[in-house]
């Protein structure tokens, strides 16, 4: 008799939770009609549409095509679509999705190569289960971010030396086009401690992204590794996709107590896609065709990046920056020099004379190393600093015979060290530096000078 009633009992509760359900389901589910299609633009009415609400697209051989509305006109919204466009028509069904775009994270993500969506690249088995989050991640409390008081390794003894990078910090490495910035992501990436190494390959040659991978990654790097890639021939919303899963993957792992290392290259081709975006939806450009909501949205992006108010965790940015016509003064150089932490800029003066990495070290600045490095290194780096200045004055002059030594003796000093100072620069991609070496050889420099 007991069962009898334990089973009426669950029968009862199946009922009554199937019963409950039925007011969850929707009488009719609203949908829209595509009217216009405008180059990636779409154009769709009969709905009511919310920016950035992402939406399924029918195409004539039945299969739904995912894009998200960047934009209105009274009752005309804009979408653009994430993939590629194909079999569209006039009238086709818009079904509006709810709820934000979200991604599943876990451990399985690491050692994994996946493109904007989240989905796997690398022909391994689905990414599936884990934590579902937005990828629109909480701003955080400026004042209860952790400060920048820990040196970060990177391998590198000229940034070790001189432009020390500390754990949370956001740095950019800025060069024209040839110059050396994806091999100095790699080296970094080689040589940097890290929990979980994010890699954003961001509107580059889609050649690039297996090169990196097997040039730049070590074999234990892999392993901690993520690689989202989305390369030039990707739509313009996908790449700003994989920009944004590339930081809420940093961001999660970070708040996981991890130290993470998230390198992207490149942040200007995350401003051109956001440019072309603006662009098509009649956004007027202004400073070299750059409209003026990009300049607002760089912010919000790395701004994301850094400590958070955990006392575990840390998030190290490192963003490569093109410079279009290796002009410093490019409005995407210039804006994200503004907002980073530092920034390494990459001569082609340098690199042409085969000095590698070609690091202009008077042109570069790490904001945060008077803030994780003590105060003999930093009187020893400035002293390095100046010594090299002096040089460059004079250097045009020397095979002149325009200068005449004994006039100046700081400037003596500089000619006679500047071989030693030049060396110092100087590293093969495949030399790895400890942070404690590159001060050791630093110091070696001025002893007895």
């Amino acid at each position: 008799m007991s069962n009898n009633v334990r089973t009426h009992s669950f029968l009862s509760e199946r009922l009554n939770d199937a019963i409950a359900s039925l007011d969850a389901i929707p009488v009719a589910r609203v949908t829209g009609r595509l009217v216009k299609v405008n180059g990636l633009m779409l154009q769709a009415v009969g709905c009511r549409f919310k920016l950035e609400q992402r939406c399924m697209v029918e195409t004539a051989e039945g299969s739904m095509i995912e894009a998200q509305v960047v934009g209105f006109d009274h009752n005309v919204a804009y979408l653009m679509p994430i993939r590629r466009l194909g079999g569209l028509f006039a009238g086709a069904k818009v079904v509006p999705l709810e709820g934000d775009s979200t991604v599943q994270m876990s451990n399985q993500w690491l050692g994994r190569v996946v493109n904007g969506l989240g989905e796997a690249l690398d022909g391994g088995p689905e990414l599936r289960g884990g934590e579902r989050i937005s990828l629109e991640a909480n701003p955080i409390n400026p004042l209860k971010r952790r400060p920048v008081d820990t040196p970060l390794d990177v391998g590198v003894k000229t940034i070790n030396g001189l432009l020390t990078v500390g754990k949370g910090q956001r740095i950019g490495l800025m060069a024209g086009s040839g110059v050396g910035k994806s091999v100095l992501l790699g080296m970094i990436s080689q040589n940097t401690q890290a929990d979980v190494i994010v890699v954003g390959l961001i509107g580059e040659r889609g050649r690039e992204v297996r090169e990196f991978i097997e040039r730049n990654l070590t074999e234990e790097a892999r392993q901690k590794a993520i690689i989202i890639a989305a390369p030039a021939d990707e739509s313009p919303l996908m790449r700003l996709r994989a920009t944004l899963l590339c930081h809420r993957a940093a961001e999660y792992f970070r708040d996981k107590g991890k130290d993470v290392l998230l390198m992207m290259d490149s942040l200007t081709r995350y401003a051109m896609a956001q440019r072309e975006i603006s662009l098509s939806l009649g956004e007027p450009p202004a400073s070299r065709g750059y409209p003026p909501s990009v300049f607002s949205v760089l912010p919000q992006l790395l701004e994301r990046a850094g400590n958070s108010e955990n006392q575990e965790g840390s998030l190290t940015a490192i963003y490569t920056v093109l410079a279009e016509g290796d002009d410093q003064q490019d409005p995407v150089v210039d804006s994200a020099r503004a907002i980073l932490d530092g920034h390494v800029v990459l001569s082609r003066q340098l690199a042409e004379q085969g000095h590698y990495p070609a690091i202009d070290v008077n042109a570069s600045i790490s904001r945060c190393m008077s803030s994780c490095t003590q105060e003999a290194h930093q009187t020893v780096a400035n002293q390095f600093r100046q010594l090299y200045s002096n040089y460059l004055q004079v250097k045009e002059l020397l095979p002149l015979g325009g200068y005449q030594p004994g006039q100046d003796p700081d400037l003596d000093r500089a000619v006679a060290m500047y071989p030693s100072l030049s060396a110092y620069l100087q590293q093969s991609a495949h030399e790895s530096v400890s942070y404690e070496e590159s001060l050791t050889q630093l110091a070696t420099l001025f002893q007895g000078r």
